[in-house]
């Protein structure tokens, strides 16, 4: 979206006038419409990869000036991690508030621009995301990322003993085994 706004600017800058806008002097150099477009940059091209092994998907609240009145604002991120283990930013989208629906819109985006497939995605607990998720990519493992889990399972634990607790939780959903995290769990209890 970026990109995009920075051409349209340069277009209206070169042609000298809005979209829209009539040109009386010279009607030989005017706006044609719009196609799509591969963006080639130093980095190489734009269009997304067609598999992602791992996914996140969360969203942040921020506060906006928007027409004179601060505003909390929903910002969706997108990030992927591609075949070489680097991490992309796929996209920002931002809205009123944070919601499946406009998820599922984010995840059509992400599949319109030619990510095909994805392993595990992780979000957070947005009731109604993992079935978002699922509708395109029937295949991909959903799953709570770390920082969710553990808020969630502090739910059951009494204020005083949350930190210590916390710190045990990260060490258990981070294992490399199923093994590791099982005689963890069981040093915790």
């Amino acid at each position: 979206m970026l990109a995009e706004h920075a051409l349209e600017i340069e277009i209206t800058d070169h042609l000298g006038h809005d979209n829209g806008s009539s040109v009386t002097n010279d009607t030989s150099n005017t706006r044609n419409g719009h196609s799509a477009k591969t963006l080639k940059s130093d980095f190489g091209a734009l269009p997304l990869d067609a598999l992602y092994p791992i996914l996140y998907l969360d969203c942040i609240h921020v506060k906006v000036r928007d027409t004179g009145v601060v505003r909390n604002k929903a910002v969706y991120l997108a990030i992927g991690v591609n075949m070489e283990g680097h991490k992309e930013v796929l996209g920002q989208w931002i809205a009123q508030t944070e919601g499946a629906k406009f998820w599922l819109q984010v995840v059509t985006e992400l599949k319109n621009r030619g990510v095909q497939d994805i392993v595990i995605a992780c979000v957070d607990g947005l009731k109604g995301f993992p079935d978002a998720i699922e509708a395109l990519y029937p295949k991909a493992a959903v799953q709570l990322c770390i920082v969710h889990m553990v808020r969630n399972s502090l739910n059951f634990i009494p204020w005083k003993v949350q930190k210590e607790v916390a710190t045990d939780l990260k060490r258990i959903y981070s294992a490399a085994t199923v093994d590791e995290a099982e005689l963890m769990f069981t040093e915790l209890i």
